[in-house]
């Protein structure tokens, strides 16, 4: 008799499961999001365990209740994201923190600038006693919060007094970190510098004071780093652009530069400007001021009458500005009403380069070259900081002829250094992806133009199609928010040290060449170009080798810069709308949530509408369609609407403001 054949289950042990890692995006609603290697996720504002906005954290998956799954659905396009919560912060990404100091005895408590940081940080009362309630402070954080206990610091440092009346846009320097002295060795420097027009000469500099050169720039521009020359020779037009030649009086690893590095950019403000460098190069040695012999790099552009690029040649250069024009003076010059005399035959070669400046701006288009109608709203303040004015700023042909010469200039001198072989600098601009220019196509189609589109062109990104729906949204009421959500479905452009396309200008080989006294990778692009013609310095390949992290740098600044000039920019907006509390405006409904929905006015102002001003009745978000229907009347409220709004309250220190909508709307 055989052995009875017996099977058993071997007990096999799991591999745990690693818990997936990124860095923590928080939006000011107080929810996050988290990019990690297995996708994104969702984190309620509950779930933070402490952690603040772009700290590295640890995730554990969470199952999604219908509660969550709600939440997520008031997020639009974030529904998908699986939910999760931090179970552990790996990097803290903050060690200071800047806030507003507020006395609750025994206790300083210092309450967060940044609206992503939720947890107010506690002082001790008696530690601080010449910090008054309101005072602006940097704090450093000696405990995080936890889920027992509050976060706690040290006061390291006293902002500016709460009655100051600079304190707000200071906050917003402090904030995101923002170098507003240099080095005394780079003042020194700087105050050492001279354009010695004779020892240009003698260097090899070639002298163009004889040509006709003229700058155009806004009003109000504190440094003026290129100018223009126009010229016929031997039956081509000679576009001549000429660049401050900061590269002269920066050199590498100096201590100018090593401050420069760092900022990477000047920061527009409000209310002020912070230089990448020093202002006696800034805004005199450097800035191609009328009447003042110049160092300059030139790039001389040879073109057919048809604006076809023949040739061109770059050299350095001595140049002397003639005349120093506003965008406003040339523009009205070009309508044929002149502000002021201007000499005849300048005039001459302004209408020559504006007809120039049409011919390369529809090849460009031809192309595949995509121009968006964007206003960009500037705050005229008085003497005292206070607002007075919201000013719009708006593409001109006076502006466009410039424009369309640095990007000329630009493409040169990136195709010059690409086709020698030699390493460089380059603005690169991916494509937009299918999936955000398709998101766009059920609120482009409640548009009657937008039939004559390929809306699957427009999906893979298709150029002509994209062009074809700015086009014929321009003039419209919906003009700007058209162009506004396209531009917002783009990916961004950055620095890279490896050349790849620019989508947005159609260009295969493009850089920044053409404003060194604002942008430090257009300083490097001028040692490349140098080096490419003159040959290479004992610093060559050092400087080469610091491309890629400067590349990256440089985009991170420049991201930085934007954003804390629109936040003050913001600030006094807000400002300035404040006195209007209870006035009526017309505006276009820009975006739209499960909770009600933004509306932005003519002057660029944007509040919100709380889904409680539509009435009693259950408004549904259609996502697709981005826009709240009422459930009992059909009422619609969507992407692109005109409507009229009250403004209810304007929140300073939010940056914000509660509109309503007026009695004819609801």
């Amino acid at each position: 008799m055989g052995r009875k054949r017996t099977t058993s289950r071997r007990k096999t042990r799991r591999t745990p499961r690693s818990n997936p890692r990124g860095v923590l995006k928080v939006s000011a609603a107080g929810y996050g999001f988290v990019q990690t290697a297995e996708g994104e996720f969702f984190v309620p504002a509950s779930k933070m365990a402490g952690a603040f906005d772009g700290d590295v954290v640890e995730l554990a998956r969470e199952r999604a209740s219908a509660q969550r799954k709600q939440a997520h659905q008031d997020r639009g396009k974030q529904s998908d994201n699986p939910p999760a919560r931090v179970v552990r912060v790996v990097n803290r990404a903050h060690e200071n923190i800047v806030g507003r100091y507020e006395v609750a005895e025994p206790f300083g408590v210092v309450v967060p600038e940044d609206r992503r940081i939720p947890y107010d940080i506690f002082t001790m009362r008696k530690d601080y006693p010449h910090v008054q309630d309101g005072d602006a402070v940097r704090v450093r954080i000696t405990a995080y919060p936890s889920r027992t206990s509050a976060a706690t610091g040290v006061i390291e440092e006293v902002i500016g007094r709460a009655d100051d009346e600079d304190l707000a846009i200071d906050l917003i320097i402090a904030r995101h970190k923002l170098e507003t002295t240099f080095s005394p060795a780079s003042l020194k420097q700087a105050r050492e510098a001279k354009v010695d027009a004779e020892g240009a000469r003698a260097e090899g500099y070639r002298d163009l004071r004889e040509r006709t050169v003229f700058t155009i720039d806004p009003h109000d521009a504190r440094d003026f780093d290129d100018a223009i020359s126009l010229d016929a020779v031997d039956g081509l037009i000679r576009l001549g652009v000429h660049i401050a030649d900061v590269s002269h009086y920066v050199a590498w690893n100096s201590s100018i530069d090593l401050d420069a590095r760092r900022r990477a950019t000047s920061v527009y403000l409000v209310d002020r400007v912070i230089p990448m460098l020093p202002e006696e190069l800034s805004a005199d040695i450097c800035s191609l001021k009328p009447g003042e012999p110049r160092r300059a790099m030139t790039a001389d552009l040879y073109l057919d009458a048809e604006g076809e690029l023949k040739r061109c040649e770059f050299y350095p250069s001595l140049i002397e500005s003639n005349a120093r024009l506003t965008y406003d003076e040339a523009q009205s010059l070009l309508d044929g009403a002149p502000d002021r005399a201007i000499d005849p035959a300048l005039a001459d070669k302004l209408v020559a380069l504006h007809a120039l400046a049409v011919k390369l701006a529809d090849k460009r288009r031809r192309d595949g070259g995509i121009d968006f109608d964007t206003t960009e709203a500037k705050v005229q303040l008085d003497e005292d900081g206070a607002p007075i004015e919201i000013v719009l700023r708006r593409r001109t042909d006076a502006t466009e002829m410039i424009e369309e010469a640095m990007i000329l200039a630009n493409n040169a001198v990136a195709s010059h250094l690409l086709g020698r072989g030699f390493p460089s600098l380059y603005r690169v601009h991916e494509p937009p992806s299918p999936e955000s220019l398709s998101e766009l196509v059920p609120v482009l189609q409640e548009f009657d133009y937008f039939k004559d589109v390929s809306s699957a062109a427009f999906s893979v990104g298709n150029p002509k199609a994209i062009q074809a729906v700015l086009a014929r949204a321009a003039g419209r009421p919906e003009a700007e928010l058209v162009s506004t959500l396209v531009l917002r479905s783009m990916k961004r452009a950055e620095y890279k040290s490896e050349c790849d396309q620019h989508f947005g200008l159609a260009s295969d080989a493009y850089t920044h060449f053409t404003s060194p006294i604002r942008r430090y990778p257009d300083l490097v692009v001028h040692r490349m170009l140098k080096a490419q013609l003159f040959g290479k310095s004992e610093t060559f390949e050092q400087q080469v080798h610091n491309l890629a992290w400067i590349a990256k740098h440089s985009s991170e600044m420049e991201r930085i810069a934007e954003t804390a000039s629109r936040e003050s920019q913001e600030y006094k907006i807000v400002e300035y709308m404040s006195h209007e509390v209870g006035s009526a405006f017309d505006g276009v409904i820009a975006h739209v949530a499960s909770y009600g929905f933004f509306v932005r006015l003519a002057n660029t102002a944007e509040g919100f509408v709380p889904l409680k001003e539509l009435g009693d009745e259950y408004f549904a978000l259609d996502a697709r369609l981005h826009a709240l229907v009422g459930q009992e009347s059909g009422r619609v409220y969507r992407l692109g609407q005109r409507v009229r709004i009250v403004l209810e309250q304007a929140h300073l220190s939010q940056r914000k403001l509660d509109f309503r909508l007026a009695a004819r709307e609801r």
